[in-house]
């Protein structure tokens, strides 16, 4: 039986980056939020990337999510060079390999919990009966049978997290990315979304949770803490500086 800290066996290297930068010029000055990561992710990680505000964590999520562009170094994705891909596969990447969540859950305000989940599945092609369906079974797994017909403002802020989690999983993605998840929750209803979390992990997803939250990246099985735009510490188990439990 699984328990909450196994490790599941890990796959084959699916993110593979090595050396990579991004500069960003601001005025006359020239800011490199990233001075040359190197990170290898297998199918079925867990992994915290964690740092201080300022330390690159958000740009690098930005990089692994296919969401910009390195200003240099090599990014794989599935053994493909991103750098190769045209318009097309890197929307078919974000769009059907990963999953994103983000703090601000990014909901449409006016739109059902139906609705919002189904974005994807438009985007994709799929047919309003097949989507409709879809997009129903998934908000039933996280729980939301009974919210369907919601629309954000009627829902409370872990519920609205639920639907952002139900959209980024209806395309069946492997990989799901999740800035800062719990950012705008309570403490109780963080821990929902965590347990959610760890169920989909359970399952065989690759979770990648950017956080600089510590509780919150004990869930995790692998650290990688940034710090000035460069991998400060990559570990797996327990981590004294962090404070951090041992993995598996």
């Amino acid at each position: 039986m699984e328990t909450r800290n196994s490790v599941r066996p890990h796959g084959p290297v699916v993110i593979d980056i090595e050396n990579i930068t991004k500069d960003y010029v601001m005025g006359e000055e020239v800011v490199r939020a990233l001075r040359g990561v190197t990170l290898q992710i297998r199918r079925n990680e867990y992994i915290a990337i964690m740092g201080p505000s300022g330390s690159g964590k958000s740009t690098l999520m930005n990089m692994l999510g296919c969401l910009d562009t390195p200003t240099s170094g090599r990014y794989e994705f599935s053994g493909k060079n991103v750098a190769e891909m045209d318009d097309d596969e890197l929307a078919a990447v974000r769009n059907r390999e990963i999953g994103f969540v983000f703090q601000t859950f990014n909901l449409l305000p006016r739109s059902t919990s139906l609705r919002n989940v189904e974005l994807p599945l438009i985007y994709a092609g799929v047919d309003p009966e097949r989507r409709e369906a879809r997009a129903t079974q998934v908000l039933a797994d996280v729980g939301l049978g009974d919210r369907i017909h919601h629309k954000p403002n009627e829902l409370s802020g872990g519920q609205r997290q639920r639907v952002a989690i139900a959209r980024a999983l209806v395309n069946g993605p492997s990989i799901i990315l999740a800035d800062e998840p719990t950012g705008n929750l309570d403490s109780k209803t963080g821990d929902e979304i965590m347990e959610l979390l760890e169920n989909l992990y359970q399952s065989g997803n690759t979770i990648i949770l950017v956080t600089h939250e510590r509780d919150i990246a004990a869930h995790a099985r692998r650290t990688v803490h940034l710090r000035d735009g460069l991998i400060e510490m990559d570990h797996v188990g327990f981590i004294p500086e962090l404070d951090l439990p041992v993995a598996g």
